[in-house]
C-alpha cells in the first residue's frame, strides 16, 4: 500500500508523502471496540445452549459485518489515499479496488488555500484547496495533517520550480546583449 516510486520521473523526488489525518480512523476504531465489546458481553451474559447460542451467533455475525463495513473498509480507504508532493508536481491518489490518480504539475498551480474548523485546529488538520489551470480546476484535499505547514511547503515548491525554470535578470541581459551584437541565441541552461 506504499506509494510506488516508479511513478516518479528521473529528476523528481518526494518532498512530502501524506495520508489523511488520523482522525479518519476514530470511527473505525470505535466500531471495532464496540463490536468486540458486544461479542464479549454476549459470551458473558447470554446463557449457553439453545437460544443463547443463536443470539450469540447473530451478535457475532452483526459484529463481523460492522467491523468489515464500518472499520476495515474506512481503514483501507484511509491507507490507500495518498497526498504526494514532489519537486515537480502534486500527486493525489486514492482507491482500494480501483485507483484514481491526479497529477498537478507545479507550473499549473495558480492558487492554493487552506481552511480549518475549530476542531480541526485543535487536531492539527484541515482542508487544502489547490486551484490549477486546466479543465478540472480545483482539487480539494480533506483532512490534511499539519495543513498550514503543507500549504507553506507547497508555496515553496511552486516558487522554487518557477525560479528554476525561468530566466533571471542577469541571464536576460546576456541574451539581449548577445542579440544586440548579432550573436546566435544560446541555451541559457546549458
Amino acid at each position: 500500500m506504499a506509494f510506488p516510486e516508479d511513478v516518479l520521473t528521473e529528476d523528481e523526488h518526494v518532498v512530502l508523502h501524506l495520508h489523511p489525518h488520523w482522525k479518519a480512523l476514530i470511527r473505525p476504531v470505535a466500531v471495532l471496540v464496540l463490536a468486540v465489546g458486544a461479542v464479549v458481553a454476549g459470551l458473558v451474559l447470554l446463557p449457553s445452549g439453545g437460544g443463547g447460542s443463536i443470539a450469540l451467533a447473530v451478535i457475532g455475525v452483526l459484529a463481523l459485518v460492522a467491523v468489515l463495513w464500518l472499520a476495515l473498509w474506512p481503514f483501507l480507504v484511509w491507507r490507500t489515499t495518498h497526498y504526494l508532493f514532489t519537486n515537480e508536481r502534486v500527486l493525489l491518489q486514492q482507491g482500494v479496488l480501483s485507483r484514481d490518480r491526479r497529477d498537478i504539475p507545479l507550473t499549473r498551480i495558480n492558487d492554493h488555500a487552506m481552511s480549518q474548523r475549530f476542531v480541526e485546529r485543535l487536531l492539527g488538520c484541515g482542508t487544502l484547496t489547490i486551484e490549477s489551470a486546466g479543465e478540472r480546476g480545483q482539487s480539494v484535499l480533506h483532512d490534511v495533517p499539519r495543513v498550514g505547514q503543507v500549504q507553506t511547503k507547497l508555496y515553496e515548491l511552486v516558487e522554487a520550480h518557477h525560479d528554476k525554470h525561468s530566466l533571471g535578470d542577469s541571464e536576460m541581459r546576456e541574451i539581449l546583449a548577445d542579440l544586440n551584437e548579432g550573436k546566435p541565441l544560446r541555451d541559457p541552461t546549458a
